[in-house]
């Protein structure tokens, strides 16, 4: 196998035109640079460089090495350069996978922020719902995802992660409801209630719920299965039934409802954004994750 080191010194004896000029240029003896001719000679099996006057001149092997070195010399270069773009955070390309409010309410806002610090950097959005984002950073997916997570969930080997905000669920229920007149609602005040479910697909969206509803004493009764927060609220202001749904959901608000704050418990979902722990020095992740914690603490408000 032909050493690239020795090709760029032959390159640098047949730009020079002499192994005396090609060792000053690099910092070296011309019988180091003889030796590293020598060695090179040998493992192309031919002869590279011959005497022309006071100096060298390469053969026609000797020449095509010199060409090829060129090419890889500015192959390295280039390369080299590349690498401190992707290192500094000016060029790559990044997986990001979220959960669908996430996708409406948090992620929007960031990437906007993030691309005009970063326009060169490549964003592959990918909404998982009901599938868990998180999934897609543990196979390698995507670089870093917005997922709930809850409490008592095991911590998963390998990824990290850094919480955005606490998301509280909001009573939606309709205009005329004996509990409308109230500003804050207890919890159990909903025991006897007919609810809509709005997360009906297990998880830790609807796990909230569920533990929040036995802290307050009762098993939740619900009429309506639903998976998609509008069409929760559309079933609530037909007076089929209260829901709770998480505020991040209530981007928009059906004309026919009211939204109350709960307690005794208050059901909350933890936002977090997780990254594997391998990547997370990586500077133009530690951006991303930047931009989305400037998003949370605004969606916070």
């Amino acid at each position: 196998m032909l050493d690239v080191r020795r090709m760029r010194v032959l390159r640098a004896v047949v730009t020079s035109g002499s192994v005396t000029a090609a060792a000053t240029n690099l910092g070296y003896t011309p019988s180091a640079i003889s030796q590293q001719i020598t060695a090179l000679e040998r493992e192309a099996g031919l002869p590279l460089l011959e005497k022309s006057g006071r100096g060298v001149r390469p053969t026609a092997a000797g020449r095509l090495l010199a060409d090829h070195a060129g090419v890889i010399t500015a192959q390295l270069a280039e390369a080299e350069r590349s690498l401190a773009d992707l290192r500094e955070g000016r060029t790559g390309r990044l997986g990001v996978s979220f959960f669908a409010t996430a996708g409406a309410a948090l992620v929007p806002p960031a990437v906007a922020a993030f691309r005009r610090e970063h326009p060169t950097v490549r964003l592959d959005l990918t909404l998982k719902d009901p599938e868990s984002p998180l999934d897609e950073v543990i196979a390698g997916r995507s670089d870093l995802a917005v997922v709930v997570v809850f409490d008592d969930e095991p911590v998963v080997p390998g990824i990290q992660l850094t919480h955005l905000f606490d998301d509280p669920y909001r009573l939606v229920l309709p205009k005329g409801h004996r509990l409308a007149a109230k500003r804050v609602i207890d919890l159990a005040d909903l025991g006897s209630e007919p609810l809509v479910d709005s997360m009906a697909t297990s998880g830790p969206c609807r796990k909230a719920v569920l533990e929040a509803c036995a802290s307050a004493g009762f098993s939740p009764c619900f009429v309506v299965e639903s998976d998609d927060f509008p069409t929760a609220q559309g079933f609530a202001a037909a007076g089929l039934g209260l829901t709770l749904v998480p505020k991040l959901g209530l981007g928009a608000v059906h004309p026919g409802v009211l939204v109350r704050k709960v307690r005794n418990p208050e059901p909350v979902r933890r936002i977090y954004a997780a990254v594997r722990t391998a990547d997370a020095g990586r500077p133009v992740l530690r951006a991303l994750l930047g931009a989305l914690q400037a998003a949370a603490r605004t969606a916070a408000r």
